[in-house]
Parts: structure tokens; sequence; C-alpha cells
């Protein structure tokens, strides 16, 4: 009798890439009808599963994360970084027990991770509580930031989105069998999904010019104060689409701003397709995410590589000039240099963009059913009797 198999996906709610990968590739196993019971774990929901530290604090751990990124205070990450890495080494024992109790309870037959930081614990519990259930890593950066980031020298599987990611883990004497290469980031659903609107009526119909190219400006779900800066600069030149997300008051100091160019100012939004489909170009920040729906949606793009991008993103503005996807700049100073240039070659950009065609969404729940059969051919019955077995010394 076949038993339908349970498939945990892990992530947490800092930048919100994590939560966003993890619906995705919720939505198309379900979409696919691949025969799994597919959960979504919050993994500081598991850690913290009464709220302590918010109580304490007054907001989540992730809140902290967020905020810096809303208010542009991403200097010093990296030192920041290591700190947050260290005192994960001082909470493993802890970590690993928590997560050992949460194994037992839920009894998972495949746990893919979309989170950093974490995989020494999460797979360390997941071996000892329930030996046999396959640990898979989806990294969900472009790169690793070693070590002990995304990629830890450990016997279990890794998905990387680019070459380089996948020769990190090479390098780190990780064997081919346990390493999956995909042709991009995960991305929503909605980014493959062919273009419906009238793109003329609808950009006129918001003030825009269908004539004139259109930038859309983006810095996640929070939004940046550079994009002040950047609004300013452009204001007469270059009409643009700028998306706040939940940061109503840079939305409101948005709106006035004083500028001869149309602009459409948007808050939080769950439709970014729509508004990419209305734009010509993207201006943001190097996030593997918002690059990647950019990309697919045929946008070149311009960010900036500098001492305040986050370390897990430096190899993002390299993977822009590799790839030839748009222009890297040291700041936004030059905005309105950096937007006559691109929009002079626009249809130049726009064919090599075009040239990158990325598939990861739906090529990831075949690598994870292969990796649940080779599972099931190692150990015959995994699933049933041997995964109960830690659970009957509760």
């Amino acid at each position: 009798m076949n038993i339908r198999k349970t498939v945990d996906l892990v992530y947490f709610n800092a930048g919100g890439g994590h939560r966003a990968s993890a619906l995705a590739l919720q939505a198309v196993l379900q979409t696919q009808g691949w025969p799994w019971t597919v959960r979504l774990v919050n993994l500081f929901e598991v850690l913290d599963p009464q709220g302590k530290f918010r109580k304490l604090t007054g907001s989540a751990p992730e809140d902290w994360y967020n905020q810096r990124l809303a208010r542009g205070w991403t200097i010093g990450m990296a030192q920041e970084l290591k700190l947050l890495q260290g005192l994960i080494r001082l909470a493993h024992p802890l970590l690993v027990k928590q997560l050992q109790q949460h194994w037992l309870r839920t009894e998972p037959d495949l746990v893919v991770s979309l989170v950093p930081n974490f995989n020494r614990a999460l797979f360390e519990s997941l071996a000892s509580a329930l030996p046999g259930v396959p640990y898979v890593t989806v990294m969900t950066d472009l790169a690793d930031v070693p070590p002990n980031f995304w990629i830890e020298r450990q016997p279990q599987h890794f998905v990387c989105g680019t070459p380089h990611a996948l020769a990190q883990a090479r390098a780190l004497g990780h064997h081919d069998s346990r390493l999956h290469a995909t042709s991009g980031m995960i991305i929503r659903p909605a980014f493959y999904e062919p273009l419906t609107l009238d793109r003329a009526s609808e950009q006129r119909r918001l003030g825009l010019d269908p004539t004139k190219p259109t930038g859309l400006v983006l810095f996640g779900g929070h939004g940046s104060k550079a994009m002040l800066n950047i609004a300013r600069r452009l204001a007469d030149t270059t009409q643009l689409i700028l998306v706040c997300g939940h940061n109503q008051a840079l939305a409101r100091r948005l709106q006035a701003l004083p500028g001869r160019a149309p602009r459409v100012v948007v808050g939080f939004t769950a439709d970014i397709p729509h508004w990419m489909q209305l734009a010509d170009f993207f201006i943001g920040k190097p996030g593997p995410g918002s690059l990647s729906e950019a990309v697919q949606q045929g946008l070149p793009v311009i960010v900036v590589d500098n001492a305040l991008t986050m370390p897990q993103e430096r190899y993002n503005a390299q993977w822009v000039r590799e790839n030839a996807l748009g222009l890297v700049l040291r700041s936004f100073r030059r905005i309105d240099h950096a937007v006559a240039e691109l929009v002079g070659s626009l249809n130049h950009w726009r064919t090599s963009v075009r040239r990158l065609r990325n598939r990861a969404l739906f090529e990831v729940p075949a690598i994870l059913a292969d990796i649940l059969e080779s599972a099931e051919r190692l150990q015959p019955g995994l699933g049933t009797s041997v995964r109960r077995l830690p659970a009957e010394r509760r």
C-alpha cells in the first residue's frame, strides 16, 4: 500500500524571499498533482512557539532585519552576520533539542529548507530524530556566503540556482549525487503567466505616457529611503512606478515630491507581475528574488554594489554583469546618467535579458521526487516502521 508522503518546507519571514519561495513551491507542487502532503513550517514559530521573544522585545525576531532594510541601514551587516552565526553556534545544542522534538511530533518524510544559517541544526536534529529522512537545502540566494551561511559540510542535498553556487558546494567536498542544478531562483507562478492586459490603455489610465520608457523602482516589501533620492534625480526626466511595500511614510513622501515626469506610487501589492508588465526597466537593490522576477518579465536592471550591499547579495551584481542583464553602479547618485545610457540601448538590453530562461520553480519538484525515491530505495518502508522508530522512544 502506498502511503502519502509528507514534505515540510521550512522558511522564515526575514526579508520575505524565503516565505515567498516556500509559498511558490507549495503552489506548484499542488498544481502539478504530486501525491504529497506539503506543509509550511515557520522556523521561528517552531523555536519559539509561545512567542516569548515578541513578548519580551515587542517584535518578532525577523522584524529588526526588515526594519533595517526599510531604513537603508545595511552597512555593517557583514559583521553582524558573523555575530548572529556565533550566537547560533552557542545555541546549537538547544536548537537541536527543540527541533528533534518537533520532528518526532510531526514526522515528515522529506524536509526542505529555504533558509540560511540554521541548516546545521536542522540537519542534525532531523538525522538524529528520524534517521533516513532526507534533508534538502534549496538556496534562495544566487551564491553562498561561506562559511556556515547556506552550505554546510554534512551529508545532505543542495539545490543550487547558479553554476557559481554549484561550484561552491563542490569546493566544500559535496558529491555530485547530492548536488542539483536549476536554471535560476524560485519565483512565484504568476511571473510565468502571459501578458493579458492592454498595456498602453493601463498606462494611460495611470497617467503614464505609453510612448515613453517607464522605470519600476522596487526595494522589497518594506521599501527603502534610497527610493527618495532616485525619484528626486529622475523627477523631471523619467516616468516611474515606485513600489513602497508596507512603508506608508515613504509612499507619502514620494507622492509629495515635485517633478514634471509622470509618477505612480504604489503601496503594498501582491501583484508585482502586473506592475512589471507596465515597465520597461527595473531599478532596485540586487536582491535575488526581485532581480529574478524582473529578468523573467524581460526587464533590464540597474542596481548598485557598494559597502551598503548586504553580504548575501554582493555576488548578484557580478551575476548581472556576467549575463549582461543591465548596469551596476557604485551608488544611485548618477542614476539619471545610467537611465539615459540604458534607455539609449533598450532593445539591446532586452535581447540580452530574454536569453535567460529560468524554469527553477518547475524543476525543483522533480528533484524532490528523485530524492524521495532514492531514500525509499535505500530504506524500503521509510515513512512507516523505520520512521516511527525514534518516536516510540518519546
